[in-house]
């Protein structure tokens, strides 16, 4: 090397004590933590013993640089926790709580594979916390059809204003608040919405999700004006807000370290095990469960947005289907012709019909009914035939339909107490009903799907389970359930016939009958399909 370009040797060891004073600076002093990027857990719960609730200390996570792949979705969500905890009596009491229950674990789990995957995807490209994933295990126990007596529905509770304001329909055919794709999109995006009110405090935002942004931001101004801080644990929520930002962190710190409480999560792989298939036009959902090779519940489940037989006339009209089945489900809608996605029926327009009246009587919008029938505007003449779509197969193999769902929640036997059934009257409300048979208001919803805030149609079914069924507005089946002149009869529905024909023809009630079957209110009868009845045979004369 030319000697005017050499390196003296004492700046060449000024370069190497440099380089080592920087990598020394900026070395790793303690090994990473469980939780995402370098936070500790060390304000959450500390300890070594795990029988002592609210002294752990989170186990460390592998080093960040790894490049082994993560196959397990629960140490993916472990990784990516970045809610700051708290070690408190009350996150010590809900974790006490949520250790002792054992089995629930293995099930809740098992119920959130078919979505889990899809919402920690979603958490991730969003870049938010993956304790967020937990959140409907406190919402709804990832159940898709859980209801609350608030009105919220969904594994993400949304109450109906809340859900239509983040775009989630809410119609006769279909419940946004259900659909789990579209519910989570709503959901994170109210969540994001409510973190950035409260400035980064994912604490507040979550206590807002579940009590209300404007309950929050009162309690703040209430501590705020007291000379108090305004932090989560430091403010006066409604009950069940005070203790449902702990349920989460407690639910955090058993998924963090599952096996230190003994608890068996059901082991999900981190990689999607259902996928969306997005179709054009409405389709009955007996016919996608036939293509897909999959069985009605599995289906509804994969589905629980839709209300009935078949996706909205509107839509959406996207499956959610098992990833294994998709290429089966596309090759057999590919075999299978647009106009036989539905079954059609043939509507005569009676005199002084309207388009409206014909879409309430078939649970349609007239626009559906429109574009089916290539109508622009909204003349129709009496003796013309319209095409309205119904269902393809007898209203019990729609098995998780709204239809079904209640059937069998009206039915579930109460113990100690009889069934009778009741008709809404003018003037009813569920408290004058309730207190009129001596039960209690939210039983009473309970019983028949619905919540205390529900709004009581006149001429609707109720199921009353009472200690004293001889009272009150009972159907005849209730009123002579013990009756040895009841006898099981097997019938055979023909052309023309209604449920209302059928009921008088054998002197027993429409809601009966439909409770019998699982018939759902607005159902259809088709030729051929075979009902069960309970009759009185000393009233028949046609048996």
């Amino acid at each position: 090397m030319p000697k005017d370009k050499a390196v003296p040797v004492r700046l060449l060891w000024s370069l190497v004590i440099a380089l080592f004073i920087a990598g020394c600076a900026t070395a790793p002093s303690q090994t990473p933590s469980s939780a995402a990027g370098d936070r500790t857990r060390s304000d959450t719960l500390t300890g070594a013993d795990p029988s002592a609730v609210g002294q752990k200390t989170a186990p460390s996570k592998p080093q960040a640089e790894s490049t082994a792949p993560i196959t397990n979705l629960w140490e993916r969500i472990r990784l990516g926790y970045a809610i700051p905890g708290h070690d408190n009596e009350r996150v010590s009491r809900q974790l006490q709580a949520y250790a002792e229950m054992g089995e629930y674990w293995e099930r809740v789990s098992e119920r959130a594979e078919p979505y889990l995957f899809h919402i920690v995807e979603e958490l991730h490209a969003r870049d938010m916390p993956m304790e967020l994933a937990l959140l409907p295990i406190v919402e709804s126990a990832y159940r898709p059809f859980a209801y609350s007596h608030g009105r919220a529905a969904g594994i993400w509770q949304f109450i109906p204003a809340t859900g239509r304001h983040y775009g989630l329909d809410q119609n006769w055919w279909y419940d946004g608040r259900r659909d789990v794709i579209a519910a989570t999109d709503a959901a994170l995006t109210y969540l994001a919405h409510l973190n950035e009110l409260f400035d980064g405090d994912w604490l507040l935002a979550l206590a807002a999700y579940n009590g209300g942004q404007g309950t929050v931001m009162r309690a703040q101004k209430r501590n705020a004006r007291a000379g108090l801080p305004t932090d989560y644990w430091s403010l006066d929520l409604p009950r069940e807000t005070m203790g449902y930002v702990p349920r989460l962190l407690a639910i955090s710190e058993i998924i963090m370290q599952a096996e230190d409480y003994g608890i068996d999560l059901y082991p999900i792989a981190n990689a999607p095990v259902v996928d969306v298939v997005e179709l054009e036009h409405q389709v009955d959902l007996a016919l996608a469960a036939e293509l897909a090779g999959i069985d009605m519940e599995t289906l509804y489940r994969l589905n629980p947005g839709y209300n009935r037989w078949a996706t909205a006339p509107g839509g959406p009209h996207r499956l959610l289907l098992p990833i294994d089945r998709i290429a089966a489900f596309n090759e057999g809608l590919a075999q299978t012709p647009p106009q036989s996605w539905m079954r059609w029926e043939r509507h005569r327009i009676a005199s002084g019909e309207t388009l409206g009246e014909i879409a309430a009587r078939y649970h349609i919008t007239v626009a559906d009914l429109q574009a089916a029938n290539d109508i622009n505007g909204h003349i129709i003449r009496a003796g013309d035939h319209l095409l309205v779509p119904v269902a393809s197969r007898p209203a019990g193999n729609y098995t998780l339909s709204a239809g079904q769902r209640l059937a069998a929640t009206r039915s579930t036997p109460q113990d100690g107490r009889s069934r009778l059934d009741y008709t809404v009257r003018a003037g009813d409300s569920f408290w004058a009903i309730a207190q009129r048979h001596d039960v209690g208001v939210r039983e009473l919803a309970r019983w028949n799907g619905m919540a205390p805030g529900d709004t009581l149609a006149v001429g609707r079914q109720l199921t009353i389970w009472t200690e004293n069924a001889g009272s009150g507005n009972a159907s005849g089946l209730a009123a002579i359930r013990s009756d040895n002149r009841l006898q099981s009869v097997t019938y055979t529905v023909r052309q023309g016939d209604s449920l209302y024909r059928i009921a008088n023809r054998f002197k027993v009630q429409v809601a009966d009958l439909q409770r019998w079957n699982g018939i759902s209110e607005g159902a259809y009868l088709q030729p051929g399909q075979r009902l069960r009845l309970q009759v009185d045979v000393t009233a028949q004369s046609n048996l």
